[in-house]
């Protein structure tokens, strides 16, 4: 199992400015403007310099961990999730809003821009499309057929 927690450097080095959807852009499934990547030991961390888009992230990724609980099947809030339940959750929900929102590209800070302009707030967002559409997604690497 994989803690929920974005961090790659654990509990011990963790910076408050780790990028929630650092997953998502490691996969390039989804980009952000304001993401900064440094250099930490063997490899890097990904932040955001933004305390105010870094909450919009975390209110995000809650309600979407939230909605799509039952549907994917994942452990309630504080519990860990595997890493495939991370990236699916993660990707998928950047993916669904995108489509959602009809935007041009998922970039998470402009994502959640456009949803607060369309809806008052995150939690306003139209959920039972976004869990569908989430949980349609499948990881877009393709498999190698096993070998005979």
């Amino acid at each position: 199992m994989i803690d929920d927690n974005p961090s790659p450097l654990g509990a011990c080095c963790e910076s408050a400015s780790v990028c929630v959807f650092a997953r998502a852009l490691r996969a390039r499934a989804a980009s952000c403007e304001l993401a900064e990547r440094r250099l930490w030991a063997e490899g890097d961390v990904i932040e955001c310099p933004s305390p105010v888009a870094r909450m919009n992230c975390v209110t995000l990724a809650a309600l979407l961990h939230e909605r799509a609980r039952f549907a994917l099947r994942l452990p309630g809030p504080g519990q860990p999730l595997m890493h495939a339940q991370a990236m699916r959750l993660h990707c998928g929900g950047l993916l669904a809003l995108q489509n959602v929102l009809d935007a041009p590209r998922p970039d998470v800070h402009r994502l959640i821009g456009a949803a607060h302009e369309r809806c008052s707030s995150l939690t306003e967002l139209p959920w039972d499309a976004i869990v569908k559409s989430l949980s349609a997604w499948q990881p877009g690497r393709a498999r190698r057929p096993p070998k005979p």
